[in-house]
């Protein structure tokens, strides 16, 4: 594999997840394939599950690790061709992407989506220049319109979790005092969509996601209706993607929050949340305290995902 940015990178889904709980039994079973290579994350926005667990991931592989943060002791990045570049930021993009390249074996790079430009965020114009420019394999650790580790950490934990060969999977919108990007819910339906499952989106009327991430799965503006006989509730905010609205919050409706009398319409289903979560706004204390979630055991997940990905790119150099 040489960059890491959907779920068609990883193939064949099922030996995908097969090889992650294979690794999960024994995490440092190819800590040869990292010796004397180095990892460079590069953050362009916050983390804490992503920074500790693909910093954790390729310390098992034996790589050296590396973490960037551009806001804070890195010289601020200009990211256009063309901009005078008078203003406060130093360095652009175009030189310092293969200076990086010269320092590391792979990259992993997170940057979110800006909601300035649509047509930006979904070219994934900074993701896109670090595989063009860098010289080496990148992967993404959030990007503008995915966050492929985390979906497919999502999917290894129902995997894990499911009772039953097909269970019925509900993505459902929920409230947030921030507009935030479709980025985990895109990933999310991304894999579901791949996966063998019974997928269901849940959210207002506006609150449509890209039809290339949606690919036909069921829609239902209803919340308690998609509910019924679930198995696995996975809650998340994202603001609108469709224009005129973009980047807009058009609803903080407090009755699609995940309660105790939500989940007592499901086939006592688990909860999952990709964190970190607004209680009592995306899900009550009750639920997400209760033996029903799993959005520890989800977050953990993520340095399966992460050092099932880098060893599959190492395994390729």
């Amino acid at each position: 594999m040489k960059n890491y940015t959907n779920v068609k990178d990883l193939g064949d889904l099922n030996l995908a997840v097969k090889e992650a709980l294979e690794i999960k039994k024994n995490r440092f079973a190819y800590k040869h394939l990292g010796e004397n290579k180095t990892l460079l994350m590069v953050f362009f926005n916050s983390s804490l599950r992503t920074r500790l667990s693909t910093q954790k991931a390729g310390m098992n592989l034996g790589m050296n690790t590396m973490v960037l943060d551009i806001n804070q002791g890195a010289w601020k990045l200009e990211t256009e061709r063309g901009v005078i570049m008078d203003g406060d930021k130093t360095e652009h993009l175009l030189e310092a992407i293969p200076v990086m390249g010269n320092y590391c074996d792979i990259i992993g790079v997170r940057a979110f989506a800006q909601f300035e430009n649509k047509e930006d965020d979904y070219q994934e114009k900074i993701l896109n220049q670090f595989i063009k420019y860098s010289g080496k394999p990148v992967f993404s650790m959030e990007a503008a319109t995915g966050h492929p580790l985390q979906g497919f950490a999502d999917l290894i934990t129902i995997e894990e979790y499911k009772k039953k060969d097909r269970p019925k999977v509900v993505l459902t919108w929920a409230p947030h005092p921030k507009a935030l990007p479709q980025a985990v819910p895109n990933s999310f339906a991304d894999f579901m969509n791949e996966a063998d499952v019974d997928f269901v989106i849940t959210h207002p009327e506006g609150y449509e996601l890209d039809d290339k991430f949606v690919r036909g799965a069921k829609i239902e503006y209803n919340q308690d209706k998609a509910f019924a006989d679930a198995d696995f509730i996975y809650a998340k905010n994202w603001a609108a993607y469709a224009d005129p609205n973009y980047g807009k919050i058009l609803s903080k409706d407090m009755s699609w929050t995940v309660t105790t009398e939500k989940m007592a319409l499901t086939n006592n289903a688990y909860f999952m949340h990709c964190l970190p979560v607004r209680r009592n706004m995306i899900v009550s204390d009750d639920v997400i305290e209760s033996p029903q979630s799993i959005v520890i055991q989800e977050a953990a997940n993520r340095e399966i995902s992460a050092q099932t990905v880098i060893k599959r790119i190492l395994e390729s150099l």
